[in-house]
């Protein structure tokens, strides 16, 4: 089971399946490959659209096998964000293919408690929202666990519940998620592999994951009503999805540990009809994956090569030239120095490569323009302060484009603190109306009324924006960048007010064509965290991607890097640009990431990491310097490193 959906998780609507490339580094596959060295069949697909279409058709498969032969189908459903693309793909094909639902019987994996059905966080809210309101299952065959029940009633409800999917003749395909405990419903770690259907009490990570949904982690449950691991065992088919790196830790500990209750998905491994379903980046971390050479025969390319050495001189923790032709054939690696090809040679190859990423200079010497494209109004100064202050230092024409409003990563107390100083203001130099009164005290009483999660009014979304805004302004030109030069694209995909945002469409990439347009860019950078928690990047990437795709054939058409956000950098392989930074210049983006001062201390919306942005920051780009120095590499106090976008546009 995996939590609510959130900017952070959700997909957009349009495939970035045209507009991605393999990471440098990784094994040549074809979509829906098999993995080896799994204890659960696992599929690895290459993006998030095309695992949820796979398993969309397997689900349609035994539907339209049961409605010919006049037999119901009973399905088991997850919700959160993983299984979005999925019902979004089964609508597609009720919509437009003619697909019955009409004879399905489905039963949910779990639901809070305590918790409405009405409630804008319920899982019963969530289904029908994103699936049961497009298609034609009647509403008595549609089961979701209850959270408003009395709490005496609960243990008998739980177990008609066992009894009612007994009496629909079991489970015939069940769909999971996986938590990052591991914990498949809400069977968190320390769950029997017989449990049934029962009240439950959540993990601190699993509120912590649930926290951006209900608006802070104090407002979401601490009890729910799931699922037990024996009643998803009883199922006749599983198949289990996770996407996004943040997942790829907990997936390899499912598919390659031991059983064990720690990770209640491991149980999945007793199963003789269960698959796991995965993106790229979910499968990051498996050994078939991250180190391909430990498991078999490798079908090897320049760059899984120097993936391979680097990872030689981390394990052996030697420099890259001071490895020896032993260490390659001590660990699996004896495929590179033969055929030719000495221990030398691979070590000084992958070297060179190092040391030609390494520049001061990341626009060049003569005069660019540049944009730094900011999916929210902080990414830029955090994820390459650096660069930005080097280019503009060097004289550069640069600018930011910051895609988002970053309105909803602003608490209530904020809000009140400038309206407070507005009042203030107004009543010390005599600016006061009686409009603006009435307004500041519909705008308090929206404040005050609101329920955790809710959306704001239009007028608090635009204070909380203009917020971010003026923080925004204030630490780009700390960063050497002017106002004038700062772009405010506010594209409407983000315009919902709430957590969940619509699909980028056709609008969004053409404010990004008309900047691009007027511009005319040598450079461009974006946030290349395609795979991570951060929904918002993964969307803002698509409407660029969508952006570059119709001016393509423009003769200054850009360059186009990547740098990572606030999570983690790229690793030492995947860079192919590093800009090294000085202490002052660190010390300047921070400076530059202090001015966002609505994230400082404690961000509204964290992510995993509870250190402050401008800590994780300076970490990353220390702790990749540090990295390239135990590589032989000259010693930075801090590095940036970018990735070049290479993608098809067709």
């Amino acid at each position: 089971m995996v939590v609510s959906p959130t900017v952070d998780d959700k997909e957009s609507d349009h495939s970035m399946a045209t507009s991605t490339q393999p990471a440098p580094g990784s094994v040549p596959r074809k979509p829906g490959q098999y993995l080896r060295h799994t204890k659960i069949p696992t599929l690895m697909f290459p993006n998030s659209k095309e695992a949820a279409k796979r398993v969309a058709a397997m689900v349609e498969a035994l539907v339209r096998e049961n409605n010919a032969a006049g037999r119901p189908t009973v399905l088991g459903l997850p919700t959160g964000s993983t299984p979005v693309g999925v019902y979004r793909e089964l609508i597609r094909l009720h919509n437009e293919e003619g697909l019955d639902f009409s004879q399905v019987v489905s039963f949910n994996l779990d639901e809070y408690f305590p918790m409405t059905p009405a409630s804008i966080h319920s899982y019963h809210c969530w289904m029908h929202a994103n699936f049961f309101d497009h298609v034609n299952i009647p509403a008595e065959n549609i089961h979701i666990p209850r959270g408003d029940l009395p709490y005496e009633e609960i243990e008998q409800w739980c177990e008609d519940y066992e009894q009612a999917i007994r009496n629909a003749g079991g489970i015939q395909l069940q769909l999971l998620g996986i938590g990052r405990t591991g914990h498949i419903g809400f069977n968190e770690p320390g769950s029997s592999a017989n449990c049934r259907t029962r009240m439950v009490a959540l993990d601190p990570m699993t509120r912590k994951d649930a926290a951006a949904t209900f608006f802070g982690e104090d407002n979401v449950p601490v009890q729910a009503i799931t699922m037990g691991v024996g009643s998803i065992l009883d199922a006749k088919r599983i198949v289990i999805m996770a996407l996004g790196d943040h997942k790829s830790k907990i997936v390899r500990k499912a598919v390659e540990g031991d059983i064990n209750d720690d990770v209640t998905a491991s149980y999945l491994q007793r199963h003789n009809n269960v698959l796991f379903v995965l993106d790229d980046a979910a499968a990051s971390e498996l050994t078939a994956i991250k180190t391909p050479w430990l498991v078999g025969p490798v079908d090897w390319t320049p760059a899984l090569e120097k993936k391979a050495v680097i990872w030689l001189a981390r394990e052996t923790k030697k420099p890259l030239l001071k490895l020896e032709r032993r260490d390659f054939i001590e660990h699996y690696l004896h495929d590179l120095v033969r055929n030719g090809m000495t221990a030398d040679g691979q070590r000084q190859r992958v070297f060179d490569s190092l040391l030609k990423g390494i520049c001061a200079f990341p626009a060049g010497t003569e005069r660019k323009s540049v944009i730094c494209f900011s999916p929210h109004p902080d990414d830029d100064v955090i994820s390459m302060g650096g660069a930005l202050i080097r280019m503009a230092e060097q004289g550069h024409d640069v600018h930011v484009a910051y895609m988002t409003s970053g309105n909803i990563a602003v608490f209530d107390h904020d809000a009140v603190r400038h309206l407070d100083f507005v009042k203030q203001f107004n009543a010390i130099f005599g600016l006061e109306t009686v409009a603006g009164c009435a307004l500041d005290c519909k705008i308090r009483a929206a404040l005050a009324n609101k329920q955790p999660g809710e959306p704001d009014i239009p007028e608090v979304q635009e204070i909380k924006g203009l917020i971010r805004k003026t923080e925004a302004t204030a630490a780009a030109i700390c960063a050497g960048v002017p106002e004038e030069k700062h772009h405010f694209l506010n594209l409407p995909f983000y315009k919902t007010g709430k957590v969940e945002k619509a699909p980028v469409t056709d609008a969004d990439a053409e404010i990004i064509v008309d900047l691009l347009r007027k511009l005319k860019p040598a450079q461009i950078y974006l946030a290349g965290d395609l795979s991570d928690p951060h929904g918002t990047h993964r969307m803002c990437a698509s409407g660029i991607f969508m952006a570059l795709r119709i001016i393509k054939d423009e003769p200054w058409f850009p360059e186009v890097w990547m740098y990572r956000g606030a999570w983690q950098d790229y690793e030492p392989h995947e860079i192919e640009l590093a800009v090294p930074l000085n202490p002052e210049i660190v010390q300047r983006k921070k400076q530059a990431i202090f001015k966002h001062e609505s994230q400082k201390d404690a961000a509204l919306f964290p992510g995993n990491d509870e250190r402050e942005f401008w800590m994780r920051a300076e970490d990353r780009t220390k702790n990749t310097a540090a990295i390239y120095n135990q590589l032989g590499l000259p010693e930075f106090y801090a590095i940036e490193g970018f990735v070049q976008w290479r993608g098809q546009l067709v």
